[in-house]
């Protein structure tokens, strides 16, 4: 039974009006901890509902008469294949080097803007679909509305009753059988009467009928000159009983049926970044075919089991939930009021469904928006964009226990090895690899935008730190060997590029920039950077301690010595902060959304209030000037870096800014009804960096152990979470009570040597203690498949 059942029931029983609907809310929810629920269709995208199978993505608005799905497939973008990269770049970045060393940062900006940046497109937008209309004529007024969406089993519903018949829809994007389905039924037979018809805002369309089938096909859009060559095709079939069907130039009729099955199938020609010669209408064709052969009931059962094998492995209990008879969009609204946990426990999972049907296995890698967009022509294309976004939308996989879904990033990495090789010869005469701070399904390496943003040569370190935490959470020493040719790419051309300082000495990269911000000549390009010098060192000393663990022998880890020993050190200003530029030009008054020099605090661990305090006490300041309220991802990253200063209460206060409601575009950060993180507009990577945040508040392992509760809020002060992943290989789970660890149960994974560091007192057979700085410091050495318990003394 579902927490206060007792007391949701009486408070909907003296809402009278609301009587139907909560009851088809409690029997769904007292199998379902976690979901979203309306008491109204959506009015506007961000009201809809997502659901996706890692290809496929659909924005359910469960409207009474005319219900719409949005439709997305992964693959449909303007454009074909290509590369951007400026040949113009490897004469002219040598002088806008010598600018910037003149100090003429403004002049080296412009010269790099016409000669650097890519003279033939900025990179192709993700595009849609196009849209499933379903029309129910003849209904009348309806009451006792409800829709859902089940994060515990990735379905989404929606209930009404209308003419005395309780009417309901079912939506999976099953991942089993790679199809949308949709079944309609009610609860008297025959009652079962709409069309269904495909609409597309893409230029040329074909809409038809064929046999049982309604069919829509089309091609993506031309884009900076660029034709678009991607082929799709759109298939819609049902399955009904009783009832009638009939097919007509593009739309599907069934009458008076007891139930009825809508399937949507959608391909392209798309095969490879550089390949479209695929057959998207057979593709489509196959797809649908193959999915035919189960029934409904087979198909909802292999989803449901192919989600939770990854959605079960991770539980959150922060206390009962109070306040389930209040509709998510009005939860958000009053989170702070309420101090609701039960809504932190639903975004945290919500952040680990939205990753589980955005980054499936084979597939492409989420975008600014996953996979879900309705505009031809989106903000920022919605690309990848690589100077933080793309980088967060898989801060929890690890974590979070979702190691598998990093196989579509890892793809996209090594294809981009690729590109990268081909502009880092082009632009720079560099081996190795680059990546500026964009790219798309193509692949493109070159530098997108103008100077002030595009000017970014070190997007490949930020990619290969990804390829070495899998590698900390997983001791995969195949994936390791497999991954270290892209890594000592990427440093290899970083060690080419790399100029000393004219007068400080450093080794460093120049030109370049700190993500999308100005210095105070107004401009961004600048030398040595401190997020560049703090990427290059994460990059060099991975590489070189690969290569130990693989006992690879080169040269270049002895220039990669050499070079780590004259980078810049961090270096704290004027005003305590830590530095953002190599020069002490930081603004005290400045609230840039991007916080590109905490990098080091997070992801990586080059910052730390127990071994850098006085670097760690710098990055705080430099946090607290920047300011909580920002853009949606902004307050994500915000939630990671104070869970790290070991800030709990702080760092809750962030989520709080973050679970804020917003419903229209003009309030800055915040998140929709629907719980899509608000930039605005939607962006992902919001939702991955607070999800990514609150995992961070209960377990850290980035210090050489594994650190319990170590910024729990106040108020969080009883709970338990199961599933989290800890560097090592190690699976914990753990309960606490008054603030203080209870119980902790740790799996060794790999065999690895076990730390853990507690606040308090704990006991354990065969763990060594120590006290360390304030904290308990326990060791041991593990074998695999080895349990561990551990109990407060």
């Amino acid at each position: 039974m579902k927490k206060s059942y007792l007391s949701h029931l009486s408070l909907t029983l003296r809402k009278t009006t609301l009587l139907a609907c909560c009851l088809f809310s409690i029997h769904t929810q007292a199998g379902n901890s976690h979901l979203l629920w309306y008491d109204r269709p959506a009015q506007y995208w961000n009201e809809a509902l997502p659901i996706g199978n890692g290809r496929l993505g659909a924005m359910v608005f469960g409207n009474v008469y005319a219900d719409r799905l949005q439709l997305n497939e992964e693959t449909i973008w303007a454009g074909q294949p290509n590369n951007n990269a400026n040949p113009e770049a490897l004469e002219y970045l040598p002088k806008v080097r010598q600018l910037v060393w003149e100090g003429k940062y403004k002049e080296a900006q412009d010269m790099a803007t016409a000669h650097v940046q890519s003279k033939t497109n900025h990179g192709m937008p993700f595009q849609p679909f196009g849209d499933l209309y379903i029309n129910f004529p003849g209904q009348g007024d309806y009451t006792n509305y409800y829709r859902e969406l089940s994060i515990d089993s990735a379905r989404a519903i929606t209930r009404y009753m209308a003419n005395g018949v309780r009417y309901e829809r079912e939506y999976i994007s099953s991942f089993s059988s790679n199809v949308i389905a949709i079944k309609l039924s009610a609860n008297k037979k025959g009652m079962i009467t709409f069309t269904a018809h495909l609409t597309s805002p893409h230029q040329d369309v074909n809409i038809k009928s064929e046999g049982d089938e309604i069919l829509l096909s089309g091609t993506s859009s031309n884009h900076e000159g660029l034709k678009g060559k991607v082929n799709f095709t759109g298939r819609v079939t049902a399955q009904v009983k009783g009832g009638e069907m009939k097919n007509h130039e593009g739309v599907l009729s069934i009458t008076h049926a007891d139930e009825a099955i809508l399937y949507v199938s959608i391909a392209t020609n798309f095969i490879h970044y550089d390949n479209i010669s695929g057959n998207d209408t057979v593709k489509s064709e196959n797809i649908l075919r193959q999915a035919l052969t189960k029934d409904y009931a087979t198909m909802k059962k292999e989803h449901v089991e192919h989600y939770k094998k990854y959605f079960d492995r991770v539980t959150l209990d922060l206390g009962p939930d109070l306040f389930n008879h209040l509709t998510t969009d009005k939860r958000v609204e009053q989170f702070k009021k309420n101090n609701d946990k039960h809504l932190v426990e639903t975004y945290f999972q919500f952040g680990r469904y939205l990753l589980i049907c955005t980054s499936q296995p084979g597939n492409q890698p989420p975008t600014l928006q996953g996979i879900w967009n309705d505009k031809m022509f989106p903000n920022w294309d919605s690309k990848y964009t690589t100077n933080i976004n793309l980088e967060m939308n898989y801060w929890p996989a690890e974590v979070a226990n979702l190691s598998e879904l990093t196989a579509p990033l890892f793809s996209l990495i090594k294809d981009i090895s690729e590109t990268g090789h081909q502009t880092a010869r082009i632009m720079y005469g560099a081996d190795g690899w680059v990546l500026h701070h964009n790219t798309d399904i193509w692949r493109v390496t070159g530098a997108i935008d103008k100077a002030p943003s595009g000017l970014w040569p070190t997007g490949a370190a930020w990619m290969c730190q990804h390829l070495w935490e899998h590698w900390l959470f997983t001791k995969d020493l195949s994936f390791l060997r497999n991954a270290y040719p892209i890594m000592v790419g990427a440093a290899r051309f970083l060690n080419q590029i790399m100029v000393k300082h004219p007068e400080k000495g450093y080794w460093l990269v120049c030109p370049s920039l700190s993500p999308e911000n100005q210095h105070p000549y107004k401009a961004t390009t600048a030398a040595g950077i401190t997020m560049d010098n703090e990427l290059i060192r994460d990059l060099f000393t991975h590489v070189i301690e690969a290569s130990s663990i693989l006992k690879e022998t080169s040269t270049l880890t002895d220039s990669l010595k050499e070079k780590l020993a004259a980078l810049p050190p961090l270096q704290i200003g004027r005003w305590g902060q830590l530095q953002e530029w190599l020069d002490d030009w930081d603004n005290p008054d400045d609230n840039h959304r991007h916080v590109s020099h905490l990098y080091a605090l997070y992801p990586s661990n080059q910052i730390s209030p127990l071994s850098t305090p006085q670097l760690a006490e710098a990055a705080k300041t430099s946090l607290i000037h920047r300011g909580d309220p920002s853009t949606g991802w902004s307050m994500g990253w915000k939630v990671c870096l104070w869970a790290r200063l070991l800030d709990g209460n702080h760092a809750l206060k962030l989520i709080g800014d973050q679970l804020t409601i917003v419903r229209n575009e003009k309030k800055k950060g915040g998140t929709y009804p629907n719980l899509f993180d608000a930039h605005p507009p939607f962006q992902i990577d919001g939702n991955f960096g607070c999800a990514a945040g609150i995992a961070e508040m209960l377990l850290q392992s980035h210090e050489g152990a594994i650190h319990l509760l170590p910024a729990l809020p106040d108020s969080w002060s009883e709970g338990s979470i199961r599933g989290l992943k800890a560097r090592g290989g190690f699976e914990v789970d753990m309960t606490w009570e008054k603030g203080k660890i209870k119980e902790v149960r740790l799996v060794s994974l790999c065999g690895e040597k076990l730390r853990v560091r507690s606040a308090i007192a704990l006991k354990g057979k065969g763990m060594k203690a120590k006290k360390e700085l304030n904290y308990y410091l326990y060791e041991m050495k593990t074998k695999k498949g080895q349990i561990i318990h551990l109990q407060a003394k």
